[in-house]
């Protein structure tokens, strides 16, 4: 009978983890939409999490998909727009902001597109031109927008152009969600996996 119910318990808990887990509402008191408008279409928060750099707690990290991906090489396959939405939690300075990110570029270069190593570093100085850096409580959003390219907003406001190649999109996506992420972590939360109750069922 307690073997019945240990299976029983265990299937159930199994089937919660499966669904795409949103942490909560409220992150860190950064409220998270459950669902966007990006082009017209309507977007679902795929999985979100918090970025954090030794002890301090950088920003809260949401991505929103048209439906639920839960595999890195799904994400990268979903057709329509995409969104990243970055709220910083602390403030940082918009050089290093770039510096993060061409860090990036410069650990990755092997692997990118001439055209795409040069529309990062363009993205690099718009970010460190910011005179107040990004601050605690700003938004960035980085959207895909079919057609369009890659709107970068600012508390609403764009930070450049359209970066028009799909490949430039995917290579911000692969930030959080490449091989070797900048944040291990916070890229299975955003593939909407719970790993605590996974690991918990390993008994």
């Amino acid at each position: 009978m307690f073997t019945g119910f240990k299976t029983t318990l265990a299937a159930t808990v199994c089937a919660v983890a499966c669904l795409p887990c949103f942490a909560t509402a409220e992150m860190e008191g950064v409220a998270l939409d459950d669902s966007v408008q990006v082009a017209g279409r309507h977007l679902k928060l795929n999985g979100a999490g918090v970025s954090k750099r030794l002890i301090f707690k950088i920003y809260a990290l949401g991505l929103y998909l048209p439906d639920h991906r839960a595999t890195v090489q799904e994400v990268f396959e979903a057709e329509g727009p995409r969104r990243l939405a970055i709220s910083m939690l602390r403030d940082v300075s918009g050089a290093d902001f770039s510096e993060a990110l061409l860090d990036y570029v410069a650990a990755e270069r092997a692997s990118l597109q001439e055209g795409v190593v040069g529309s990062m570093l363009h993205l690099g100085k718009a970010i460190a031109s910011q005179p107040q850096g990004l601050r605690k409580g700003d938004s960035l959003t980085l959207d895909w927008v079919p057609g369009t390219g890659t709107m970068v907003e600012l508390n609403k406001k764009p930070l450049t152009a359209p970066l028009r190649d799909i490949a430039v999109y995917n290579a911000l996506l692969n930030i959080w969600l490449g091989e070797k992420p900048a944040d291990p972590a916070l890229k299975i939360k955003l593939l909407g996996r719970p790993p605590i109750i996974r690991t918990a069922l390993t008994y």
